[in-house]
């Protein structure tokens, strides 16, 4: 099967397995996160079929609606993947892709590590779709679909987490802005994603600004 066939049939499981997805994980998150991953594979040079692999599936089954089996995703992926023909060492790649995109990972210090220039730009376009006014509006919808908080003055955001710590945590969204979505900026990859990066950290910080203000009856 060529490589075309391969990325159209990806798109049609993808779109059929996030048909009921939360509103931030769903298939339109998966899109943006694509199209992001477009535009900063053109200024690197990676393998595209892998880079647009992994950004169509990294989110294919979420550990955190999976009670947090970190396993599922890559397995759905592979057996998807070998039904589809695709070579060994494709797949290998794009599985470990799904394992070491998120941002719990990067907390734990003696996890199994792994990096390549194509996992690089895949975890740049997802971390852009995480901040910016996108990145607001879905901390915001997870928030309320785990009967989150919007903020509370009396529980403050924790910045030393452990992986443990993170997965387990149910803290305002607001905290959620500290202990991850302002850090990413720094923690882009690559020279387009930093660029892409920029203007959302900026606009993320005028929002709790003017949230803080009325919050406090200020504004």
């Amino acid at each position: 099967m060529n490589t075309t066939q391969v990325i159209a049939n990806t798109k049609d499981f993808v779109k059929e397995t996030l048909k009921d997805a939360e509103g931030g994980h769903d298939w339109f998150h998966i899109e943006r996160v694509f199209s992001n991953a477009k535009q900063i594979a053109k200024t690197e040079a990676v393998d595209a079929f892998v880079v647009t692999l992994g950004a169509l599936l990294h989110d294919i089954a979420d550990a955190k609606f999976y009670n947090g089996d970190e396993t599922i995703g890559p397995k759905k992926a592979t057996n998807f993947l070998e039904n589809q023909g695709v070579n060994e060492k494709v797949i290998n790649h794009v599985v470990q892709i799904l394992k070491h995109i998120s941002f719990k990972n990067s907390l734990d210090v003696n996890g199994e590590k792994f990096s390549s220039l194509e996992l690089a730009v895949v975890q740049d376009a997802d971390r852009l779709d995480a901040i910016g006014a996108i990145g607001i509006a879905r901390a915001f919808n997870y928030g309320g679909f785990k009967n989150r908080a919007l903020h509370h003055p009396d529980v403050p955001p924790n910045l030393h987490m452990t992986k443990e710590e993170y997965k387990k945590s149910t803290a305002p969204t607001i905290n959620h802005f500290y202990e991850k979505l302002l850090l990413l900026k720094d923690r882009m990859n690559t020279d387009t994603g930093k660029q892409m990066a920029e203007e959302r950290h900026q606009f993320m910080l005028l929002f709790l600004n003017q949230f803080f203000k009325e919050w406090k009856g200020e504004a």
